[in-house]
């Protein structure tokens, strides 16, 4: 892989304008607590002002007839997109002009294919399944014309699918495809995100969080580049990337997902990821790239409170100059998909109603397509027309008359494509829109030249084994990506030759470095050995100050540190993705979700060594205590890969030694409920500000961090007053403190329900399962052969939960009956053992249609009758049966007022 420029000189000339993008907006220094003789200022730049439109934008004019703003491909420094000083606020959405243009003989050639084709044929255009729900002779029945794998799916359902695996695969889909009456290539699309992230073997980069603090566009079109190369070399055509997220809460699980909070840089880095993506000219794609998705349109990162798949608020003005920056990027490059959101866009207060954005013609059409002119192809999310009002996963007229082209409709596609082919027979999709919708699938399959390709087997990189492999880039791209943040007493880098103690769980652990959507969606149930080319950053040490001057002890017990010339202190985050990784309306407090971190830094702290930090993660957290116990901290996020290029940065005069360079593309909170919280915000006062960073060997000298926590959390919740916010127990994965269980006379004490959702006894068994989106809840199944019982509980104790009564609360959860109870089953809520309480839901459960997705509210008042002591309460969700039974339970909560609410359940009817 060539770089279009030597890695300093693109860099420092991006830094550089960083810089001055700080200084023409003023300057501030750490705040009191952590500046106590400093050596380092850092400055921050005004948020919308300072992150709005391009440079190559029109003025917007203003009121009534006003000339729509033009974007166009972005100003360039050292052959790349610059990132800008700052963009001018845009009035209007802007109209995007594409470096791929419109050929005349291309749209000669749609219109002869589409008055050959039927209905039917057509509609399979439009759909798209998943891998593992269609066989190659299925893509040929129904004239499929895209193919997916998702997050944790592989050729045979092998994690550890070979590349001839996939190739062979995709040679199967192309070959039934072009078999057709109509010779329509198929195409796959997969979500490699961080490189081929989904392939056994394959290199993968860090996540885009720990990207945007390299300030490098030149470096993402080289990693998007490489990134085509590897899903070339297993057969796909298309790539659900890059994501443009301009995250506003870091409480949202997609957070490593963003390249910044600021949106120049994810504008210029929109346009260089397509363009390495992608390659080619302005007639179509190279044959060496892929089709790349710009996603996901619009607002995902901006959703309150950082909720996955939430509402996003935000005003017009808000969506064109935050939101909108990174499609003005991606577009002009020549984006040739764009995914649409899961989000909604809705704002009671400025008459804003769009609802789910699957759903909405005003941001797929007359904004996406009209207004910005944008003449590629809308592709769903996975099962994203299912959240539309009045659709299900293989029903949505509502959102193909919105504007969706192309439908990712997983598992249901044979029940989607009966229902659209009766749905345009009957008139509710008109078939102009149908036609429209094909047009732009084969458009787009032109441009990128499939129907002239071989097939993939045959194309470039598909038969070379190295093609997955970008190891030296990959390191480069991490050395960039590091962020120093604190420095006292120049503790870095180490000497040569120093010798060290390696402590924390994340030191040799490649699925802590890798993180979410890395062989698995979640990132989890992975080993060191699912990542047979990495190399873990204990690894990277070894390799840099030599093996015998290494010594590594994850919990630091039994060692002394004092023995060594430093301790370097590898902890942070564990895998998660979206929905899971959402920390909804809990703190950013660290040591809380990770209290062993804590633990081994006091282990190693003031025990006669310096110690260092690596913090890996795919967020800014509230880390003030894990700063207090270290004299060098280092943001390592989510690195992938190469550890390696983390174990660079700390030794001096290692070979790939340059120094720390990377400045942070988000805001690091001081305090614990400091969330949103983004530059330009009323009121900014961020630990280390956007764009903060030390150089190697700069003094930082920063004192004792305030450590206080607020008495009551960052909600009202709790106590004896009213609660207002909603208590997350279960919400597509346990919400600390809570961990699920089954319980049954295997075992009463309980087994704690796995990360990977799954757990069994003999009397019960649970399985992931999806009920509102993906694997978002458990499914249950009594087998009838005893009693059993899933439960949710605090293993620490009870809590204060006397608030969620006062506020005429209700237990609210979503369940699937598949199985109705065969015996008696209740509900019950537990106050530490033998404390408990219940209410009796057989009738409840029986009288819910089966296989039909329901919301249950029993008011808690209900459980108060039955003798809750709400004061010590640590079970708050629990089903108990003693027969056969089978349902799935999904966002499990308690509600405030919701125990009012019309559709709640009436107390007397929860009784024998």
């Amino acid at each position: 892989m060539t770089r279009h420029l030597t890695r300093s000189g693109a860099r420092r000339g991006a830094v550089a304008l960083l810089s001055l993008a700080l200084l023409a907006v003023g300057t501030t220094g750490l705040p009191q607590a952590a500046s106590a003789g400093t050596t380092v200022t850092a400055a921050r730049p005004t948020g919308t002002e300072a992150g709005t439109a391009g440079a190559t934008a029109s003025t917007a004019g203003g009121g009534t007839g006003a000339r729509q703003p033009v974007v166009g491909p972005p100003a360039t420094e050292h052959g790349c997109a610059r990132i800008e000083r700052s963009l001018p606020t845009l009035a209007d959405w802007p109209k995007v002009r594409s470096r791929v243009e419109r050929s005349d003989s291309d749209e000669r050639r749609i219109s002869k294919i589409l008055a050959g084709m039927t209905l039917a044929e057509k509609v399979g255009q439009m759909t798209q399944p998943e891998i593992v729900a269609i066989t190659p002779e299925e893509v040929g029945q129904y004239g499929i014309g895209s193919v997916l794998n998702g997050g944790g799916s592989w050729p045979g359902r092998d994690k550890h699918a070979s590349q001839k695996a996939w190739l062979d695969l995709a040679d199967a889909y192309w070959k039934a495809s072009v078999a057709t009456r109509t010779k329509i290539p198929v195409i796959w699309g997969i979500d490699a995100v961080h490189g081929n992230n989904g392939v056994y073997g394959a290199t993968i980069f860090p996540h885009n969080i720990g990207l945007g603090a390299a300030h490098d566009p030149c470096l993402i079109r080289d990693i998007s580049e490489a990134t085509a190369a590897q899903i070339r070399a297993t057969g796909q055509d298309w790539t659900f990337g890059p994501t443009l997220a301009v995250v506003r809460d870091d409480r949202w699980g997609r957070t490593y997902e963003g390249y910044s909070e600021d949106p120049r840089i994810t504008r210029a880095y929109g346009y260089e990821a397509v363009r390495g993506l992608q390659g080619g000219n302005s007639h179509g794609l190279s044959s060496r790239g892929v089709i790349a998705t710009a996603k996901h349109f619009i607002g995902d990162g901006g959703t309150a409170r950082g909720v996955d798949q939430g509402v996003n608020p935000s005003s017009e003005a808000e969506m064109i100059n935050i939101h909108g920056q990174g499609y003005y990027g991606a577009l002009a490059a020549g984006a040739q998909t764009v995914m649409a959101s899961f989000n909604s866009w809705t704002n009671a207060d400025l008459g804003i109603a769009e609802g789910k954005l699957h759903g909405s013609k005003k941001a797929l059409t007359d904004i996406l397509k009209q207004k910005m002119g944008f003449d590629g192809v809308v592709v769903t999310d996975w099962n994203g027309i299912g959240q539309v009002e009045g659709c299900t996963n293989a029903s949505c007229p509502r959102a193909i008359n919105a504007g969706v082209d192309v439908v990712m409709v997983p598992y249901d596609w044979k029940a989607f494509i009966a229902n659209t082919i009766a749905q345009v027979e009957s008139g509710q999709i008109p078939v102009a829109r149908i036609d429209d919708a094909v047009r732009r699938i084969l458009r787009v399959k032109l441009r990128a030249g499939v129907f002239e390709a071989p097939k993939p087997s045959l194309r470039p990189f598909a038969r070379s084994g190295d093609a997955l492999q970008a190891r030296k880039l990959a390191r480069e791209a991490v050395r960039e990506s590091q962020v120093l943040l604190k420095n006292n007493g120049r503790v870095l880098p180490l000497a040569p030759r120093s010798k060290v103690l390696v402590v924390g769980k994340s030191a040799d652990s490649l699925q802590n470095q890798t993180g979410g959507w890395s062989l698995t969606w979640q990132g989890t149930g992975n080993t060191n050995a699912d990542f047979p080319n990495g190399t873990t950053i204990l690894g990277g040490l070894r390799e840099v100050l030599g093996a015998q001057n290494v010594t590594f002890s994850e919990t630091a017990d039994g060692v002394d540190p004092s023995a060594y010339d430093a301790v370097i202190a590898v902890i942070g985050e564990t895998p998660y993705a979206e929905g899971v990784g959402d920390l909804g309306r809990r703190s950013l407090e660290a040591a809380k979700m990770y209290p062993g971190d804590l633990a081994v830094l006091d282990k190693v702290y003031g025990k006669g060594a310096p110690v260092v930090t690596v913090y890996v993660s795919g967020r800014p957290l509230w880390v003030n205590k894990e700063i207090n116990r270290s004299d060098a901290f280092v943001a390592a996020w989510l690195p992938g890969t190469e550890g390696g290029g983390v174990a660079d940065q700390l030794v001096r005069a290692s070979r790939h030694y340059e120094g720390y360079t990377g400045k942070l593309s988000y805001s690091w909170p001081k305090g614990v409920c400091q969330t949103p919280l983004n530059a330009g915000d009323e009121g900014y006062d961020p630990l280390f500000p956007l764009g903060y960073g030390l150089r190697s060997g700069q003094n930082s000298a920063i004192g004792h961090l305030d450590e206080t926590l607020p008495e009551t959390g960052c909600g009202s919740n709790g106590g004896g007053g009213t609660a207002t916010d909603p208590l997350e127990i279960f919400n597509r994965t346990d919400i600390a403190p809570y961990k699920s269980f089954i319980g049954s006379p295997e075992n009463w004490g309980g087994t704690e329900i796995g990360v990977d959702g799954t757990a069994a006894h003999a009397e019960i068994n649970v399985v992931p399962t999806d009920v509102n989106v993906q694997q978002d809840g458990l499914k249950a199944t009594w087998t009838g052969t005893g009693p059993g019982q899933i439960y949710m509980q605090d293993p620490a104790g009870g809590s204060d939960l006397r608030g969620y009564l006062n506020a005429d609360g209700a237990l609210v959860f979503d369940t699937i009956v598949h199985q109705a109870p065969a015996a008696r089953t209740v509900v019950s809520v537990h106050c530490v053992y033998p404390c408990a309480s219940e209410v009796v839901a057989t009738s409840l459960f029986r009288d819910l249609p089966t296989g039909t997705k329901a919301t249950v509210k029993i008011p808690l008042a209900c459980f108060a009758a039955a003798g809750l002591d709400f004061e010590n309460t640590n079970t708050p969700f629990l089903v108990y049966t003693d027969g056969a039974f089978s349902a799935s339970f999904a966002n499990v909560h308690w509600e405030p007022k919701a125990g009012k609410d019309p559709d709640a359940r009436n107390c007397a009817d929860l009784h024998d």
